[in-house]
């Protein structure tokens, strides 16, 4: 039988850097860092003082008043790229066919935020005075709950929760339900909004942070620079509208992109560092250009998960190296971290994104802040300037704690598949 083809039609983001397609991009070309204070709480005790915060978000602007109270921030900014999505796909709220409508979004840690306010107000002022809704609030399945109840999604409603990789992964799987039949349009994507003191302190207590760019935070993401402290913390939303390719055709929608290929594995490594040889990161590259049909050299452009930490860049350039061997000094690889920071389980979305936008306009953003090269980093990160590229195929790559490793493979879309 031939596989049905998925396809992408409709793109939203909540992010550091912008909350339309438009600001978002413009500003990833521009160079321009997304990373500031953090305003969300009083960082001053903590070594880590910054952050990819969304610093425009007003929730009443997508959802009312009362149903804000009941959600998450996570559930609220994924809600509000799925519109942005929505929107952007000329689909209408309800959708046309609600059975054939799905949802596969994930997020990494969820409503946390909402059980430590709950618990901050047990503890202060009673159990009578705990929002009802504060239990399921924390769960991590809400923002896709929200995303389906809002447009009548009535097929599948799945969570994906693998860490750094959920984004990417819940994007891959909604391919593989548009390609076994179960469903004609999936919203997929990534959330995480998880700014809070408690947060910070565990990620510090990893030393997987920087200390020392308070005072100058636009500069303090610096994948692949000799100089790399750590990553930024960050909160986002990637909503993107995967289409059975002739369900697409016949209500006359923009396409994007196709999605080639993807594909999971796991490190069995360690629980927080990553395989130093990037064994478990190349399974899932070379197991995405299997499934993409692909050989390496296909490949014009690689988003890297591109961390900032001193762990994950080599590790990540070896694992490009042993799939692509000589191919991976000619490929140009860039990391969308180097300015909205570490979004976890949003990231995977807002890089995929990243991905359909240079396809579709054939400029690749930069990393910025890539001014000391790295020996053990010796690739083509496109440093600080943008790069005008003809661009017909991506892949994007998302590792994360746990040893997820997921990676995806758009394609310009033509006719003949």
């Amino acid at each position: 039988m031939t596989r049905r083809r998925a396809v992408i039609t409709g793109l939203g983001v909540i992010s550091p850097i912008g909350s339309t397609i438009e600001d978002y991009w413009n500003n990833l070309l521009a160079g321009q860092s997304g990373i500031r204070r953090i305003t969300q709480f009083d960082p001053s005790e903590l070594p880590c003082q910054i952050a990819g915060e969304i610093p425009d978000f007003n929730p009443t602007e997508f959802i009312e008043k009362k149903e804000v109270r009941r959600l998450a921030r996570s559930a609220q900014i994924a809600l509000a790229a799925a519109m942005n999505a929505v929107n952007d796909a000329n689909l209408p709220e309800t959708m046309p066919d609600p059975e054939r409508a799905a949802v596969y979004f994930g997020t990494s840690i969820g409503g946390l935020d909402v059980f430590e306010e709950s618990n901050r107000i047990f503890h202060t002022r009673g159990y009578s005075r705990v929002n009802p809704f504060s239990l399921p609030g924390t769960l991590p399945n809400m923002p896709a709950f929200a995303i389906g109840r809002q447009f009548q999604c009535l097929g599948p409603n799945f969570t994906i929760t693998t860490a750094c990789a959920t984004g990417t992964q819940a994007i891959g799987e909604a391919c593989e339900l548009i390609r076994r039949g179960a469903a004609d349009i999936v919203i997929s994507g990534g959330t995480e909004a998880m700014i809070c003191d408690f947060a910070f302190v565990g990620f510090i207590a990893m030393r997987a942070l920087t200390s020392n760019y308070n005072d100058n935070p636009e500069k303090a993401s610096r994948p692949f620079d000799l100089n790399r402290e750590g990553f930024i913390y960050s909160e986002g939303a990637g909503a993107l509208i995967v289409e059975e390719l002739e369900h697409a055709r016949d209500r006359g929608a923009h396409i994007y992109a196709e999605i080639a290929g993807h594909a999971a594995s796991s490190d069995g490594f360690h629980m927080a560092a990553p395989d130093p040889n990037g064994a478990g990161p190349a399974r899932a590259m070379h197991w995405a250009l299997e499934d993409a049909k692909f050989q390496p050299q296909e490949i014009d452009y690689i988003n890297a998960h591109g961390t900032s930490t001193p762990l994950n860049d080599p590790t990540e350039t070896r694992a490009i190296k042993a799939v692509f061997a000589d191919h991976a000094y000619n490929v140009p690889i860039s990391s969308t971290k180097s300015m909205i920071g570490h979004a976890l389980g949003a990231s995977g979305a807002l890089e995929g994104i990243a991905c359909a936008l240079a396809i579709e306009h054939g400029w690749l953003h930069p990393t910025i802040n890539l001014e000391t090269p790295d020996p053990e980093c010796d690739l083509d990160y496109v440093p600080n300037v943008a790069r005008q590229v003809a661009v017909n195929t991506t892949l994007s790559n998302s590792f994360g704690l746990g040893g997820q490793n997921a990676c995806l493979i758009l394609k310009r879309f033509d006719d003949e598949g």
